[in-house]
């Protein structure tokens, strides 16, 4: 069993119809940036930048952020510290 946390970003997005470009806009993060964390592969999120997110999209934290078990997977997460 793995534990992950899945970061609902787009699901948020699409709920409160806004695009990329304009959340960005609006909580002053590059596109780049915003868009790694849409598509999930963000290793870390301010909390500074998770406030402005839930501020502008009119949510919760929880509503972003997902703890997820599953079951039956490997567990071969890369926290990237050295073992």
């Amino acid at each position: 069993m793995i534990v992950l946390i899945v970061i609902n970003l787009d699901v948020m997005m699409a709920k409160r119809k806004i695009g990329l470009s304009e959340l960005a806009a609006k909580i002053n993060i590059t596109q780049a940036n915003l868009s790694i964390l849409k598509n999930g592969k963000g290793r870390a999120i301010r909390l500074s930048t998770l406030n402005r997110l839930c501020k502008e999209l009119g949510c919760q934290p929880g509503d972003i952020l997902e703890y997820k078990f599953i079951e039956g997977e490997s567990d071969d997460y890369d926290d990237g510290k050295p073992e």
